[in-house]
This record gives C-alpha cells, structure tokens and sequence, in this order.
C-alpha cells in the first residue's frame, strides 16, 4: 500500500471513529442526572417554567433526533450554541482552543528533546545503573496523577519560593502571552507528566534497534558510540520514536483538561468542565469533538510520518 493510499484509509478511519465517539459523549451526557434546565429557568422555578424552558431548548424531543440535528449542523459548521448564556459554540473554541494549543506546543518543545536525549542514552545503556536510575523514575512519575505533580509544583515554586503565580491569570481581553509567567506551571505540569511517557516508550525503541541485527553486525565492525547511534540506531528507530511522541501528544489531551482546571488556565478543557458542571449538551458536544477531532488530527499525522520513515528506513539498510 502506497503512502497517499495509507493516509486515506487512516483518514477515513479517523472520521467513522470521530462520529462514534461524538454520539458517545452525546449519550453520556444525555443519561448523567439533571440537565440544563435548572441552570437557565433557576432552581427556584416552577413545573410549568421549567416544561417552558425545556422546550425552548429542544431538551422535549427524542435524543436521536436532537443528536441527528447537532450532527447536520456540526457537518455544515455550525454547532449551535450553549445553553448556558447562548453563546456560540464556535466563538467559544475559536477564543479557547489557541490558548490550549499554545499549552500544548510548548509542553512539546520541552518534552520533545528531553524525551529523545534520555531515551537514547538510557536505551543505549540497557541495564545500567543510568537506565535503571531514569527508568524507574519515569515509571513513578507516570503513575503520579496530574494534579499531585501540579500541587506539588505550586507548593514548592509558588508558596515556598514565591516565584511564579499559584494560578494563570489572564488580563480580560489578552492572551497567555501577554502573561509568560503564567504558562510557566501548567507546562512544567504537563512536561513531568509527557516525558516520564515519552522517554519509557522512546527508550524501548532504542533499545530494540539496538539489540538488531545490523546493530550488531556494525558493532563487530568497529562501530560505535557516536558514530553507531547517528548512522544506525537514530535513523531506524526514527519511525517509532515519532509514534511515541505521538502517543505522548495524544496524553497530553486529556492531561490538559486537569491541569487547565488546575490553574484555572483559560483554555478548552477549563470550559469543558464548565459545560459539564452545567449539563451544556451542545457546548460539551462542540468542544469534546474539537479535542478528539485534534486528537485524531495529530494521530494520523504521526501515523503517516511513521510510514514514510519506515518506508525510507528499509530502503537505507
């Protein structure tokens, strides 16, 4: 199968898999307790306003047909609008999801060569003291939660050292950038949590290549340290490093959605949760499909890198 034949079939996959996991988090939200209504109407408002609002907002007809609806509009580009407040759904990701974006680029400009250098120097030294030391250190801070490492990190860089704000206050009307002090937090949370990932999958890669054949047979030729990682193991563990940092990618969606939460960081997942808290059926809907549909997006693309490294990789040995 050629690469532009690949990407199609993933694409295509991506998008039956964006639909069924959009109708499940539709049906989540249609069976958790209570709904919208209370939110709008007030907790105070009687049968017959509450029956008044419900309709109003469409919460009276069958969720199939109501789900059938959001999915026509959502195709054409329009995902409606919140129950909460009426705002347009649309505005609302267009106005959080570069902030989250933004948390997400920089957590990979620092987990990506972290990940890489660790991975190859504790991969290179299987059974080392300095595999042993990074490998178990990654394994315990991945099973660590995001919030333990966030408190911590407040703990000990805000409250105690007074250096860095406990929360990620943004100006009414400006972006994170306007306040670097703030994203500093959120992307040391988000990096302790991606390279403890990153490095255990980057260094089962490296270790794997070089425990090959033509690793071994280089190595009998003299080959070695330097010169034996940059012209053998590198350019063949390539594919699979890329899908690790992928996966990573991958985690740091839904690792994002607590942390934002966190540091109360105006992004996507902050408002996720608000939507959540307020039963928002087509604000979840709307933002829960981005995320995944993002998600997808970087999936497929690591997918299509990792074939053309593989592809180049068995041309070159």
């Amino acid at each position: 199968m050629n690469l532009l034949a690949f990407a199609a079939r993933r694409l295509a996959g991506a998008v039956v898999l964006l639909v069924l996991l959009s109708a499940a988090v539709f049906a989540a939200t249609a069976v958790l307790p209570g709904d919208a209504v209370s939110a709008v109407a007030g907790v105070d408002a009687s049968e017959a306003q509450r029956a008044e609002v419900r309709a109003e907002l469409g919460l009276d007809r069958p969720a199939v047909q109501r789900y059938a609806d959001w999915a026509a509009g959502a195709v054409r580009g329009n995902l409606g609008r919140g129950f909460v407040g009426e705002r347009p759904v649309a505005d609302v990701l267009a106005t959080r999801l570069p902030n989250s974006l933004l948390l997400a680029g920089l957590t990979l400009a620092v987990t990506a060569p972290l990940a890489t250098l660790l991975g190859l120097w504790t991969g290179l030294r299987g059974g080392g003291v300095a595999d042993r030391v990074v490998s178990t250190s990654a394994q315990i801070l991945a099973a660590v939660p995001e919030f333990v490492v966030a408190a911590l990190l407040v703990a000990v860089l805000a409250v105690w050292l007074e250096v860095l704000p406990r929360v990620s206050v943004i100006p009414l009307g400006g972006t994170p950038l306007d306040v670097p002090d703030a994203l500093v937090l959120p992307v040391l949370t988000l990096s302790a949590v991606g390279l403890a990932v990153a490095t255990r999958l980057l260094r089962a890669s490296v270790a794997d290549t070089a425990a090959r054949p033509y690793c071994e047979a280089a190595r009998l030729n003299g080959v070695r340290g330097v010169r034996l990682a940059v012209r053998h193991i590198l350019p063949n563990a390539a594919g699979p490093a890329v899908q690790a940092l992928t996966l990573t990618t991958g985690a740091l969606v839904g690792s994002a959605v607590v942390v934002e939460n966190v540091f109360d960081y105006p992004g996507i997942g902050r408002e996720l949760q608000l939507a959540v808290a307020a039963r928002d059926v087509p604000m979840v809907q709307g933002i829960a499909t981005a995320l995944v549909a993002v998600m997808l997006a970087v999936l497929l693309l690591g997918d299509v890198c990792a074939r053309l490294l593989g592809a180049r990789e068995g041309h070159g040995r």
